[in-house]
């Protein structure tokens, strides 16, 4: 059975009410997010910025449905997933939910055309003609029969964000997926995601620690002490 729906007038793709989240340590519990309030509509791309230790990473986990919040009320796509379990959780990353990290996540044994469809065959919307699009449009036609252990960095990661965007996700949350490549690969990397995301009508959130990355998204929000700022 899935989460409850619920009625939002505002119809937001995403939102977080109140949201907190500790950890335990061997020192006590350490409170990572203390009250988060934010909300992202279908199509729009927002920056989530703040320092190291913020709670930027915790807070996208969260949204994915990665990691269960301690208090607070989670919306995605109209589902409220605050209580949901991980079976539950994880329907939700296979159907509505694409994410994108530093770490590319590639499967070794697969090729870059299986790897594509990865995410596609789970959701049960494999369409190899967007397919194509995709590996076209981000420069992998090509390279469609070779295994990651043979792509630069830039182009596992190209990989990674057409695997994420062939099953058209609602909603795609990235964590500094540029982190890993060079300043130059990273801006032409950055440049097709964004183009694409817009072209599918996700909304887009994405956690950066660049100013200059985070400009080029329709808005920005700071986190500081595990709080909107």
């Amino acid at each position: 059975m899935w989460t409850v729906r619920v009625k939002d007038p505002s119809d937001k793709l995403l939102s977080l009410e109140g949201v907190t989240k500790s950890y335990a340590t061997g020192e006590g519990p350490v409170q990572v997010l203390a009250g988060v309030d934010l909300t992202l509509a279908a199509g729009e791309s927002l920056a989530l910025t703040g320092e190291s230790g913020s709670g930027k990473s915790t807070l996208l986990h969260l949204a994915a449905g990665l990691d269960a919040a301690d208090a607070g009320r989670i919306v995605v796509a109209g589902h409220d997933i605050s209580q949901a379990g991980d079976a539950e959780r994880a329907r939700l990353r296979r159907g509505t939910v694409g994410l994108v990290f530093q770490q590319f996540n590639l499967i070794p044994s697969l090729d870059v055309a299986a790897n594509l469809a990865f995410q596609s065959r789970l959701a049960g919307r494999h369409d190899p003609q967007w397919q194509a699009e995709l590996a076209e449009t981000l420069g992998l036609a090509a390279c469609l029969h070779r295994y990651p252990e043979q792509l630069s960095g830039g182009q596992q990661q190209r990989v990674a964000i057409g695997r994420t965007l062939a099953a058209r996700p609602r909603l795609v949350l990235a964590d500094e997926p540029t982190g890993n490549l060079d300043e130059a690969t990273g801006d032409a990397v950055m440049a097709l995601f964004l183009r694409l995301v817009s072209q599918t009508g996700a909304g887009l959130l994405m956690v950066t620690h660049s100013a200059r990355l985070a400009g080029r998204l329709q808005g920005r929000v700071q986190l500081s002490a595990g709080r909107v700022a």
